[in-house]
């Protein structure tokens, strides 16, 4: 009597291809969502300025190692941007408006660069020219050539630092992104300045300085 053939040797080989798709599968399905840095108190960080007679301080606490920026999908430094966590707090009993607020990074070399704006990193996730076609805002989510994908969109939404104001005795935070393609070493002696800030009366605050350590 002829014996069955084995099929152990295919069996095996289904069930490693399988194994292998549920992984790649499960590996799709679980990838990473962005979770902003709980933010402490502006005079815990080691960068930070405190106007304690105006109640008020900021923090800065640069994302410049592979290590930290483990926390985004985007890979902001390959896209040339150095993403910096920004602390403001109010310890004051009025709130403090954030409207008219200015994020500034002063190299060593004195170049002036401002946070980068929404059109900015949308440009430049997207890899579109300057002189490339212009998006209205909010941006489109639709799947146009050189758009953005949504996670990286999201991201931004929940990166960023977006709040319009601080209330009495609590903290705003968020990400800031400086475009320092072309730059060595942005933060070797380089400043943090902060502007625009206002009291419940509308008076501007002092602005914040805060010098990065070498």
């Amino acid at each position: 009597m002829r014996q069955s053939a084995d099929h152990t040797p295919n069996l095996r080989f289904v069930a490693y291809v399988a194994g292998v798709l549920c992984l790649i599968a499960t590996g799709v399905t679980l990838a990473k969502d962005f979770v902003k840095p709980a933010a402490q108190p502006a005079k815990t960080y080691a960068l930070h300025d405190q106007h304690n007679d105006e109640g008020v301080g900021a923090a800065v606490d640069p994302y410049d190692s592979a290590e930290k920026t483990q926390i985004f999908n985007v890979k902001w430094n390959e896209e040339g941007f150095l993403p910096i966590f920004l602390v403001v707090t109010n310890d004051g009993d009025q709130p403090i408006s954030l409207g008219r607020m200015q994020a500034q990074l002063i190299t060593a070399h004195r170049e002036k660069l401002s946070a980068a704006s929404n059109d900015e990193l949308y440009r430049r996730l997207s890899h579109i020219s300057a002189g490339g076609p212009k998006y209205p805002i909010p941006f489109p989510r639709t799947k146009v050539k050189g758009a953005v994908k949504q996670k990286a969109l999201d991201e931004m939404d929940a990166a960023q630092f977006s709040a319009k104001a601080v209330e009495p005795h609590s903290t705003q935070s968020g990400f800031v992104f400086f475009d320092v393609s072309g730059i060595p070493s942005p933060l070797d002696g380089g400043r943090f300045y902060l502007t625009g800030l206002r009291d419940a009366k509308g008076n501007e605050l002092l602005y914040f300085e805060i010098p990065f350590q070498k």
